[in-house]
């Protein structure tokens, strides 16, 4: 009912969104919400360990700067 209201009488596009921005409230309320700058760090960390996890795993093959170089060359022709 209440989210409803809250779209019918504008202050949000959706029942999603009137959701989120609840969440947010709330984290902000029990002051666990992070800075920006602080919530990208920590996504940048998580995706850095992804890739050392692949890495480890064999999922992903690194390659090194002379390689990635003559590949580059390649392409320019």
């Amino acid at each position: 009912m209440v989210l409803e209201k809250l779209v019918e009488m504008g202050y949000y596009k959706t029942k999603s969104e009137a959701i989120r921005a609840g969440v947010l409230e709330l984290g902000k309320e029990y002051d666990i919400l992070k800075s920006p700058r602080e919530l990208e760090a920590e996504m940048v960390i998580r995706k850095v360990e992804q890739i050392d996890r692949e890495i480890d795993e064999g999922k992903r093959k690194v390659y090194t700067l002379d390689e990635v170089l003559k590949e580059s060359r390649k392409r320019k022709k």
